[in-house]
C-alpha cells in the first residue's frame, strides 16, 4: 500500500474516495502543544490505509490534509486533522 500527494500516471482502476478525521484535547497546562499535530497526521494516514484496503485498493492518490484548531466556548482546544485521497488499484498489463 502506498500514499501519494500527487497523482498516478501508470494505469490503474479508481476505486473510491476516501476520509478519515483524528483530533486530540489540549490540555490547559500545555495550551500551544501544537507538535501533536505530528501524531495525528500520523493516525490519520493509517486509517486512510485502513478504508483503503477494506476497498481492495493498492494505494491512495491526491491525499490532502487539512488542519484546524477548534476552540469551545467553555472547554479546551481541539486540534483536528482531515484527511482525504483517491482509493486505486493497479491494472496489471
Amino acid at each position: 500500500m502506498f500514499m501519494s500527494t500527487g497523482s498516478y500516471s501508470q494505469s490503474h482502476i479508481v476505486k473510491g474516495v476516501v476520509t478519515a478525521t483524528s483530533h486530540t484535547m489540549l490540555t490547559s497546562e500545555k495550551p500551544d502543544d501544537f507538535d501533536r499535530f505530528d501524531d495525528l497526521f500520523e493516525e490519520t494516514k493509517q486509517k486512510l490505509f485502513q478504508k483503503a484496503a477494506a476497498l481492495a485498493g493498492d494505494g491512495v492518490i491526491d491525499v490532502s490534509f487539512n488542519t484546524e484548531v477548534v476552540r469551545m466556548n467553555v472547554a479546551p482546544k481541539f486540534l483536528v486533522v482531515h484527511g482525504f485521497g483517491t482509493v486505486i488499484t493497479m491494472i496489471n498489463e
